[in-house]
């Protein structure tokens, strides 16, 4: 397959940037301080690109998310604008009102509980070995309309249907997280999220870093960021906030710690000559990067687009990591996909890669069960689209349940859901039976 990338000036193809240099455009600064976080800012940039029925679905669509917008002028330039309805790019990070479907009746604000696993105010602790520290509630760019975002809860600030409280990074109340880490001599392992870690600062990179590599059963840490996807000027401009990521990795190897990278690339659409130039300085620079997916459907649940992103993914050396099952947030339900269609690609993915290459695809268990083999349900009822889980290593005896979007099911399990009169009963029903069918009234 051919692994070009495209080095086109592309973005001069939006009216409100044709004009701008390639010096200009790969300033990641420039990008932050002109990134699209606006209807009226969509209609700026585009001009006599935005018709007045796009226009009206997204400003439909900004309705019912979540999140508010955030776009780089980058990720906002690989969108097809001739034909945005149907754009794998646009359909992760601009809503269309036309496009949403009613929230399943068993989603979750917090699918994951990882409220309920809180340590103290920024860490979430569910393996017995790892650690989520969330020291940052802010993204360079927000998936808008919650397409995989999972703490849409809490990221990307208040919008007419979801309140929040956001924070930026603070160092100076970020005590309790290390001391609990100290006094946790089981936990090995901290990934470091938010939010995105792109956003913050040089210091605060070196000041989490090394404290965490001081304590010494830490034996990894991973920054999680979007960020090379859709800032990649970042790694080739912001020469202090690299130099600090490879002060922290170095520290690391002398200590034979592990410290890398974790991002997020959902198709190759998102994969250009900036990804490939990130690529090599970070490679250069010893700084290991991982990718993590999310099956969105209409983006990437087909083995063509997902087996081209992965090969273009370990190309570039970026290890492919997990494919995540869409967590059960509001929002989304027109992205989400059957367990069964992830099982079906999962089972086609292996083999026609090389095997360190080949992504786990999992579940991740709503309501705190952790992540599970998409396989691996104790069981499966695909007409109501109900999966059962356990996880004994995290969560002893309990069950874990997922829902198939109600759109993907036969005509039996849609009339199951659609008749509302009892649903809850009827639920306490099939769990009771231990996942057998019941029949709809």
């Amino acid at each position: 397959m051919s692994y070009d990338f495209r080095g086109d000036r592309f973005w001069r193809k939006i009216p409100g940037w044709n004009d701008g240099s390639a010096e200009e455009f790969g300033d990641y600064s420039w990008q932050q301080r002109n990134s699209v976080t606006s209807l009226p800012r969509v209609g700026k940039v585009l001009q006599h690109l935005l018709s007045n029925a796009l226009a009206k679905d997204i400003e439909a669509g900004l309705e019912r998310t979540p999140m508010n917008v955030r776009m780089t002028p980058y990720i906002f330039s690989l969108i097809d604008w001739e034909n945005a309805v149907d754009d794998p790019v646009r359909k992760q990070f601009l809503p269309l009102g036309s496009q949403f479907l009613e929230d399943h009746p068993c989603y979750m604000d917090d699918s994951l509980n990882e409220d309920g696993d809180k340590a103290t105010p920024y860490l979430i602790h569910r393996y017995p070995d790892k650690v989520l520290f969330l020291p940052i509630t802010l993204c360079p760019v927000y998936c808008s309309y919650c397409s995989y975002c999972t703490r849409s809860r809490v990221v990307g600030g208040s919008t007419a249907v979801k309140s929040k409280s956001t924070y930026g990074a603070t160092h100076g109340e970020w005590e309790s997280t290390f001391q609990y880490i100290r006094d946790n001599p089981r936990i090995e392992d901290v990934v470091i999220s938010g939010g995105d870690a792109f956003l913050l600062r040089p210091a605060q990179i070196k000041q989490i870093g090394l404290t965490l590599l001081d304590i010494p059963h830490i034996r990894r840490i991973r920054f999680a960021t979007k960020g090379i996807a859709i800032l990649p000027m970042k790694i080739l401009t912001d020469e202090k906030w690299m130099a600090a990521l490879e002060l922290v990795c170095q520290t690391g190897q002398k200590r034979i710690k592990e410290v890398c990278i974790h991002t997020h690339f959902s198709t190759e659409n998102e994969m250009t000559g900036w990804t490939l130039l990130a690529m090599l300085e970070l490679v250069n620079r010893g700084i290991r990067v991982r990718n993590q997916s999310v099956l969105i459907r209409g983006v990437n649940n087909s083995f063509d687009v997902m087996y081209r992103t992965i090969k273009k993914l370990a190309y570039l050396n970026i290890q492919p990591y997990y494919i995540y099952v869409h967590d059960m947030v509001p929002g989304c339900e027109h992205l989400r996909t059957t367990v069964a269609e992830a099982c079906d690609l999962s089972k086609r993915l292996q083999g026609s890669i090389a095997g360190f290459n080949t992504p786990r695809m999992v579940c991740d268990a709503p309501g705190g069960g952790g992540k599970r083999e998409v396989s691996s349900y104790d069981s499966y009822d695909r007409t109501l689209g109900i999966s059962t889980w356990s996880a004994p290593s995290v969560r002893g005896d309990e069950i874990f349940h997922y829902y198939d979007p109600i759109d993907q099911l036969p005509e039996a399990g849609q009339e199951f859901w659609n008749n509302r009169e009892g649903l809850e009963e009827r639920l306490a029903e099939f769990k009771s039976k231990g996942g057998s069918a019941v029949e709809p009234t």
